[in-house]
C-alpha cells in the first residue's frame, strides 16, 4: 500500500495524536520532534531553520485521505489566526504545492480576489497584504520518534483532562 506523511506542529502533541489516530485513511500517527528548513511564516516571510519542533508524523494513504482534509482538520482544532506555534511541514516536494495553495486560501479567507482587467480572478501567493496567518510551512530535514513510552499518552491515561473535546470532535467529523 502507498503512503505519504505530513508533520503538523502546535498545540498538545497528544491531542493532535489523538485527534488524527482514527481517521480513516489514516494508518499512522506518531509523536516525536522535527527539524525543518526553509521555514516561513505568512506574518514573516523570511525563510528559517526550526529545531526540535514537537510534532506528529502522520502517515495516511493518499487513495483515501487527502491532504486537504487533514488540514482542514487541523485549523478547525487550532486556529491558524493565533500565534500558537502552529506548523506544517512536507517531506516529499509534490506536497508543497497543495499545502501552499491550502495556506494560501487560509490566509486569504474572508478578503475579496483581485480581478484583472482581462475579469480574471487572481490569487496571487506573493501578496504581502494577507490576513495574519501564523502557520509556518517548510521542508522537513528530520523527524525524530518520541519513546513508545510517550506515544499514544491519551489512550494510556484516559483520566486526563484535554482542551479539546476528543469525543464530541470524533462524532462531528463526517466522512
Amino acid at each position: 500500500m502507498y503512503t505519504k506523511k505530513i508533520y503538523f506542529s502546535g498545540g498538545n502533541v497528544a491531542e493532535l495524536q489523538e485527534i488524527f489516530n482514527d481517521l480513516p485513511g489514516v494508518v499512522n500517527v506518531l509523536v516525536g520532534k522535527a527539524a525543518a528548513k526553509n521555514v516561513h511564516s505568512y506574518v514573516n516571510h523570511e525563510p528559517q531553520v526550526l529545531e526540535d519542533i514537537s510534532s506528529v508524523e502522520i502517515e495516511f494513504n493518499p487513495k483515501k485521505m487527502d491532504l486537504s482534509m487533514l488540514m482542514d482538520i487541523l485549523f478547525n482544532v487550532l486556529n491558524p489566526y493565533a500565534e500558537n506555534n502552529l506548523g506544517v511541514y512536507y517531506n516529499l516536494g509534490e506536497d508543497e504545492p497543495q499545502v501552499e495553495l491550502h495556506l494560501n486560501f487560509i490566509a486569504n479567507r474572508g478578503r475579496e480576489p483581485v480581478v484583472s482587467k482581462a475579469c480574471l480572478t487572481i490569487n496571487d501567493p506573493n501578496n504581502k497584504i494577507i490576513r495574519k496567518c501564523f502557520v509556518k510551512v517548510g521542508r522537513l530535514t528530520n523527524f525524530i520518534a518520541a519513546p513508545e513510552a510517550e506515544q499514544n499518552f491519551l489512550k494510556k491515561h484516559p483520566e486526563i483532562s484535554t482542551d479539546i473535546d476528543l469525543t464530541k470532535l470524533k462524532t462531528s467529523l463526517r466522512f
